[in-house]
């Protein structure tokens, strides 16, 4: 198969998006994307993320695949489960702690930092606006974050969220109550919750 069909191939498996690090595991020239973006077929959209010139970049969906360890949460998973209808001014996620963030990343998230045993807890498949799969974590970490870092989010944000998710019908709160548990925020998750329900 020769690199052009490859790399088209690549594109279309990532729903529009290659990364420069896909070409590495069929040996592809990389020059081979600077070519593509020369015809005007490809547009860089970032540091080795690349994106066709016909589709509009699916930017959570695109950092995602670059950087794994970014998990959506806090205000960006308060927009995933519709519990916010501010459209994030920049993105929050987790990582672990001691994951080095890279100065792109910083610029464009708000990160948070978990102990690495606590950072897959909760963690969903979640589609973007574009019909991409990202990661984020269900509506019950979610809160449970957001309690635990009130003093870093908008008391008004905060406040919408939590009266928009005492209505919503599919909460676990038992599943809630552990998150707690295992997050340290209990008492914080029981006093919201005394007030709102």
């Amino acid at each position: 198969m020769d690199y052009n069909k490859k790399i088209k191939n690549l594109i279309k498996d990532g729903h529009g998006t290659i990364l420069s690090s896909d070409l590495n595991k069929y040996d592809i020239p990389r020059a081979y994307l600077q070519m593509m973006v020369a015809e005007g077929s490809l547009e860089k959209v970032d540091r080795g993320i690349y994106v066709r010139a016909d589709q509009v970049e699916d930017e959570m969906y695109a950092m995602q695949r670059k950087y794994s360890k970014l998990i959506y949460s806090h205000e960006a998973a308060l927009f995933i489960h519709q519990l916010s209808d501010r459209t994030p001014f920049e993105y929050s996620a987790t990582v672990p702690s001691g994951y080095k963030v890279v100065s792109n990343i910083s610029d464009k998230f708000k990160i948070y930092y978990i102990k690495k045993e606590l950072h897959q807890l909760g963690i969903e498949n979640y589609k973007t606006m574009f019909g991409n799969t990202i990661l984020a974590y269900n509506v019950e970490r979610t809160i449970c974050d957001i309690l635990r870092s009130r003093n870093r989010i908008d008391i008004q944000l905060l406040n919408d969220a939590l009266k928009h998710f005492v209505k919503l019908k599919s909460v676990d709160y038992s599943l809630l109550m552990d998150y707690a548990n295992q997050l340290n925020t209990v008492a914080t998750v029981k006093h919201y919750l005394e007030v709102l329900l």
